[in-house]
C-alpha cells in the first residue's frame, strides 16, 4: 500500500524531470511533467512512441484539474464533475492550448485523465503536480495489471516505480467531449473500463 511519503517522492521525482511508473486505478502507467520537454522525450523514447502522438495529461484531483482549465464552458465543467474521478478520458476543448506537449498536432484538444484510485494507490490523491501520462508499455504492447507485468527496458529506465498490487486491467474509456458545450453531444472514442451506459447516465443532468 502505497502512503504519503511516496506520494512527496513521486512529487519530487515530477519536479527534477523524472519518469515514473505508478498505478492509476486502470493499469500502470507512465508519468512525467507536462511541461519539461526533456523528461516528456524520454518517456515517448522508452515507450517507442511517436512524439507527435497525443497523451493525457492527469490530476490526481478533480478540483485542480478544473482549475488548471478555466476556459471549459460551465456545461463542460458539470460534465467533467460528473465523470471524474473515474476510470475515463476526456477529450476537451482546449481554446488556451495549454499542456502543448501532450496535445501533438491538436493543442486546441486536451486529453483529461482524475482516477479513482484503489485503497492500494489511494495515497496519490494526495499529488498535486498535473502529470503527462500514458500506458506503461511498449508502444502497441500489452497494458500491465502488475509492475511485474512492464516491460523490464521500461522499469530499468524510468527514475520512479510506485507498485500498489495488481489493478482491475481494463484501460480508460475515452470520451470525446468537445462539442458537448454547444450541443450537450458527445461520442465514445474507445470503449473501456466504464460501460457507455454508465457514461450517458452521469452526462443526462450535465
Amino acid at each position: 500500500m502505497l502512503t504519503s511519503a511516496d506520494a512527496k517522492t513521486f512529487e519530487r521525482c515530477m519536479s527534477v524531470g523524472g519518469v515514473a511508473v505508478f498505478p492509476a486505478d486502470t493499469v500502470y502507467g507512465l508519468a512525467c511533467d507536462p511541461q519539461d520537454k526533456e523528461a516528456f522525450r524520454r518517456m515517448y523514447a522508452l515507450k517507442g512512441r511517436v512524439p507527435d502522438k497525443p497523451s493525457a495529461v492527469l490530476f490526481f484531483q478533480t478540483e485542480l484539474a478544473l482549475s488548471a482549465l478555466p476556459e471549459l464552458g460551465e456545461r463542460t465543467a458539470a460534465a467533467v464533475r460528473a465523470l471524474v474521478p473515474g476510470a475515463v478520458t476526456l477529450v476537451l476543448p482546449n481554446p488556451a492550448r495549454r499542456f502543448p506537449l501532450a496535445c501533438g498536432p491538436t493543442p486546441e484538444v486536451l486529453g483529461l485523465r482524475v482516477p479513482a484510485l484503489g485503497a492500494a494507490a489511494a495515497a496519490l490523491h494526495e499529488v498535486r503536480w498535473p502529470v503527462v501520462q500514458s500506458s506503461a508499455n511498449p508502444s502497441g504492447g500489452p497494458d500491465a495489471r502488475r509492475v511485474a507485468d512492464v516491460d523490464p527496458r521500461l522499469r530499468e529506465g524510468v527514475d520512479l516505480v510506485l507498485d500498489a498490487g495488481e489493478l482491475p486491467g481494463t484501460p480508460s474509456t475515452v470520451i470525446d467531449l468537445v462539442a458537448f458545450e454547444a450541443q450537450g453531444s458527445w461520442r465514445i472514442l474507445r470503449h473501456g473500463a466504464v460501460g457507455e451506459d454508465v457514461v450517458a447516465a452521469a452526462l443526462a443532468d450535465a
